[in-house]
């Protein structure tokens, strides 16, 4: 009977997973269906998975309709510039805090670890009276310098770089080595899995967002992605199909971002959660 029992659990899982798997995938296969058909089978009374009539219109409509290139130069180069700068200052913040001695060190910690309390939204006017003093507004770094404090990020790396035996950093400074030479060396090549998950989780993050681009862009050629699609969304009106291409556009960055590196960003959060991969 046991084995029996093994065999139906694991059934029953494997049909939950499938079931778990479709609901969350039917959504993106609607938008694709969607965005391939003509847009009077949009609003059609009778409902079909698959376009009658396939079409690629609505992707040549979006395309056409605004500076969509320029926005997708402009979401790259600020998710990088995000991306680099939070994953340095967070590496250097997280080994202070985990490895170094200096006074004040857990009052600094606790008070980055306020941030967690204080909503995004609650900072926008003071962020924007300070990139307004220092003429930072409609200007790549007015986009990215507010984004780049992540609290989040620095407790991940902290929490590893309390797991790695003091003795590794104690052989380094014997060997006459500084902070930053034993970051560089010794932590960094053993947190690599973890860098790389949360550089690509940054990554998403900062080409998803939209309401601090929208807050700080006062022009169309300083628009990111998800803020300059917006614009094609008033001048198309209701036209579902165009709206479809237009997310669809959005998103497919970031999806093969993360299919790229899905096995990095998965051996990362292995290691920081102390499970083997």
């Amino acid at each position: 009977m046991k084995p029996r029992a093994n065999l139906a659990w694991s059934l029953l899982g494997a049909l939950l997973a499938v079931l778990l798997a479709a609901i969350w995938v039917a959504p993106l296969l609607w938008a694709l269906s969607t965005a391939l058909r003509p847009e009077h089978e949009t609003v059609s009374a009778v409902f079909r998975w698959l376009p009658q009539d396939w079409t690629v219109e609505a992707f040549a409509r979006v395309l056409a309709a605004g500076n969509v290139g320029r926005w997708l130069f402009n979401s790259a180069l600020v998710a990088l510039l995000v991306t680099v700068a939070t994953i340095a200052l967070s590496v250097m913040a997280a080994y202070a805090f985990s490895q170094l001695r200096f006074r004040g060190r857990q009052l600094l910690f606790g008070l980055a670890m306020l941030a967690f309390l204080v909503p995004f939204e609650a900072l926008l006017v003071p962020l924007f009276r300070m990139m307004n003093q220092l003429r930072l507004i409609d200007s790549y770094a007015g986009i990215v310098l507010p984004q780049v404090v992540a609290p989040v990020v620095i407790y991940v790396f902290k929490g590893f770089f309390d797991a790695i035996p003091a003795e590794f950093r104690e052989a380094a400074v014997m060997d006459g080595a500084g902070p930053l030479r034993i970051l560089w060396n010794v932590y960094l090549p053993l947190a690599g899995n973890i860098v790389w998950a949360m550089a690509i989780v940054t990554f998403i993050a900062a080409w998803n967002n939209f309401l601090w681009p929208f807050i700080i862009v006062t022009s169309s050629d300083m628009m990111t992605i998800p803020l300059g699609l917006t614009q094609t969304y008033d001048a198309f009106g209701v036209r579902y199909a165009q709206l479809m291409a237009a997310a669809l556009i959005g998103a497919l960055p970031v999806a093969l971002a993360y299919v790229l590196f899905q096995r990095r960003v998965t051996h990362g959060f292995l290691a920081a959660t102390g499970l083997k991969g």
